[in-house]
């Protein structure tokens, strides 16, 4: 453990491995059995926000995921161009879509401070 305290925080955010590494070496649990328990919480979240799901998942203290199904938008003729003041433009229709929001909880909130 000593090894781990010495070391410096890097600029970037750690690998796959390094969570991997690191969970098992907190925990005393093989990192096999670590990468299968991310494995099953990524089907989970799959699962609870699927068609079929709820449309929300939480992971207790530490983030709130939740879908939301934006509706479609028809097209438009003769709209103002944002970008060039009294010029008209035409918008294209977008299909409707799902959208994945990621809301941070309070225990996480108070770990940055």
């Amino acid at each position: 453990m000593a090894k781990a305290a010495t070391k410096k925080p890097s600029a970037k955010a750690p690998s796959k491995s390094e969570v991997l590494a690191n969970i098992a070496e907190a925990t005393d649990v093989a990192k096999k059995d670590v990468a299968k328990v991310l494995e099953a919480l990524a089907a989970e979240i799959k699962k609870a926000l699927g068609n079929r799901g709820p449309g929300v998942f939480a992971i207790p203290g530490v983030v709130k995921i939740t879908k939301q199904k934006v509706p479609a938008r028809p097209a438009k003729k003769g709209v103002p161009n944002p970008f060039k003041p009294g010029e008209l433009m035409d918008q294209a229709a977008r299909p409707a879509f799902s959208k994945v929001k990621v809301r941070a909880l309070k225990n996480l909130k108070d770990m940055v401070k």
